[in-house]
């Protein structure tokens, strides 16, 4: 029997921002990574999906180069859009060629990665709970 057919892949956590001219965006999605990173136990890499480094492909460059078999890939945007839904997977190789009717180009987009594992795509961060808990604590101290 072979001893490495029960051996989960090494998984990596892609977090992607949508990314922007001015630091804030940066520094938001950085600092939720930094956050996510203290209990996670496998290596997480941000990327962006324009006008900010890392790209989406140099992230992925970043967590294959770590040995990472499988990427989950999780857009902290919160909710579904052209990015996406188009733009993201497109840059992912996830959209198997579909057209989209997104008529304008990105940076990033055309640039390429070397990994051979799996991509794991979630849904955006949604209406959740949790940030609802945010929302209150915002109001709360604002009153």
């Amino acid at each position: 029997m072979d001893s490495n057919s029960n051996q989960k892949p090494k998984i990596g956590v892609l977090l992607v921002g949508h990314g922007s001219r001015l630091p804030y965006g940066e520094e938001v999605i950085n600092g939720i990574a930094d956050i996510y990173r203290q209990e996670a136990d496998h290596p997480v890499a941000v990327g962006f999906m324009n006008m900010s480094r890392p790209s989406i492909p140099e992230a992925i460059n970043e967590l294959a180069a770590m040995g990472v078999e499988k990427i989950i890939v999780t857009p902290v945007f919160l909710a579904h859009g052209v990015h996406t839904k188009h733009d993201i997977p497109h840059i992912l190789g996830l959209d198997n060629g579909a057209e989209g009717h997104h008529h304008h180009e990105h940076e990033h987009e055309h640039e390429e990665f070397e990994f051979d594992g799996e991509i794991v795509y979630t849904e955006p961060l949604g209406a959740d709970p949790r940030i609802a808990e945010i929302i209150r604590d915002r109001v709360k101290s604002a009153i």
